[in-house]
């Protein structure tokens, strides 16, 4: 019997073998964790312990307090120490649950997480204000946290929404912008704070609206029109700023007033975490009701059900019955809602007016900040927490006068951004329909 020549020349398909990069990659992600956790541990022992001197003197009573709260101090060195040593500690634990010897469940590994990073704060926070004559408040680094947070906070959520929908929200950033945009003009034009808040919420939906409209309906690369998206509105708010907002407009278009801050009777007069979470602006408190909603309403309602099966599996949400194009609409626009709220803030909650590219790229950490949370509402909001925890921090340091230059101070939330996500987060696995068009059949 013989063989067809067309049948000889076909290539005979082995299955391919393991490559050199893959096994590294592999390698790397396994021992990722206690590298960096050691890597922290010396942080603390060869950098801050070495160069610390005198003693740290930490203050956990704001100013006008009702209640007051004893100082805390610590010999600086000896803390950085200690802090290192134990870092160094968790780090073999890590290791040795690596290797298999010990094995620990991932509620562990996420609390040692915390650990090594509490530790290495507190070591540099006796580093810089070891033999400083002024305690160094902390109720005001984490009331400050909060506030720089919740743009982040926000488009994190907005995020989360998107995603588990099964769209990939690059454009957090233009919703950011524009919604802060709209938000200064509005106000100022007609004196109403709750408007301009309207007008901003509205504008980052607006954003929402074009995304869903070239992402769903003409199924453009979801990545690339968020890039355009936020480019877009980037040129679009420089341009009206040069033409609308300075010069002779820039007191009544630019001008708007700011939300006051509003303590919760009792709530507010709780010593430390009283002045951190319940005196605050308007935003604060719309941040813990849009955290509550998205996290009851994802998990706990129809509407949360049908939202992950359309992210997940569109194809068997759509033979059940379900609208997927109809959903996926709708949560994008309400995420822009949410989106243009966080863009408000910087307007109207906190500086008094808009500039060119104010957001300073809090759109992409938001997007970070979703991911290193996995996906989830609360975990999107401590991620966020610890985006805005660095930037509040470098802030703190620079009025202090720490022996560093404050250009390498401002690296600090994107050195994070990179540092979590590239080293810390892991594997993580988003939504399966996440960025894949919808054609129903």
């Amino acid at each position: 019997m013989t063989t067809p020549a067309s049948a000889e020349r076909l290539p005979v398909l082995l299955p391919p073998g393991p490559r050199a990069g893959d096994a590294a990659a592999r390698f790397g992600g396994r021992f990722a964790a206690p590298i960096t956790y050691a890597v922290f541990g010396l942080l603390n022992i060869l950098v801050f312990g070495l160069h610390a001197h005198g003693d740290a003197t930490l203050s956990f009573t704001p100013e006008f307090a009702k209640v007051s709260v004893p100082n805390l101090t610590l010999a600086a060195a000896a803390t950085c120490y200690v802090c290192g040593v134990v870092s160094i500690a968790l780090a073999v634990v890590r290791l040795l649950d690596v290797l298999g010897t010990i094995h620990l469940g991932r509620v562990w590994r996420r609390v040692i997480v915390g650990v090594v990073l509490f530790l290495f704060i507190i070591a540099l926070l006796a580093w810089a204000d070891g033999g400083q004559t002024i305690p160094f408040n902390i109720v005001n680094l984490l009331s400050g946290t909060l506030s720089d947070s919740i743009p982040i906070m926000l488009g994190a959520l907005t995020g989360v929404i998107c995603s588990t929908s099964g769209v990939i929200n690059i454009a957090i950033e233009g919703q950011l912008l524009l919604g802060a945009f709209c938000a200064a003009i509005a106000t100022s034009a007609t004196g109403s704070l709750w408007l301009g808040l309207l007008c901003g919420a509205l504008a980052g939906s607006l954003v929402g609206i074009l995304l869903a409209l070239f992402a769903i309906a003409y199924r453009v690369d979801q990545i690339v029109l968020g890039v355009v998206l936020n480019t877009l509105v980037l040129g679009l708010t420089g341009y009206l700023y040069n033409a609308l907002l300075t010069g002779t407009y820039s007191n009544t278009l630019n001008n708007p007033n700011t939300f006051n801050q509003l303590k919760i009777p009792l709530l507010g007069d709780i010593p430390i975490i009283g002045p951190v979470l319940f005196d605050g602006t308007v935003f604060l408190y719309i941040t813990y009701i849009v955290l509550a909603g998205v996290q009851i309403g994802l998990t706990r309602t129809r509407w949360g059900l049908r939202t992950r099966a359309v992210g997940e599996h569109p194809v068997a949400a759509d033979t059940v019955g379900i609208r997927v194009l109809a959903y996926r609409y709708r949560n994008v626009i309400i995420a822009g809602l949410i989106a243009g709220i966080g863009g408000a803030y910087f307007t109207i909650g906190s500086v008094g007016s808009f500039g060119p590219d104010m957001t300073s790229g809090e759109g992409y950490i938001a997007l970070a900040a979703m991911i290193f949370g996995r996906y989830t509402p609360f975990g999107a909001i401590g991620a966020a927490l610890l985006f805005g925890f660095t930037t509040q921090l470098q802030s703190v340091l620079s009025s202090i006068n720490v022996p560093i230059q404050s250009n390498l101070l401002l690296l600090a939330p994107y050195v994070v951004t990179i540092v979590v996500v590239a080293g810390l987060v892991g594997k993580v696995r988003g939504p399966r329909a996440e960025g894949v068009p919808f054609i129903k059949s």
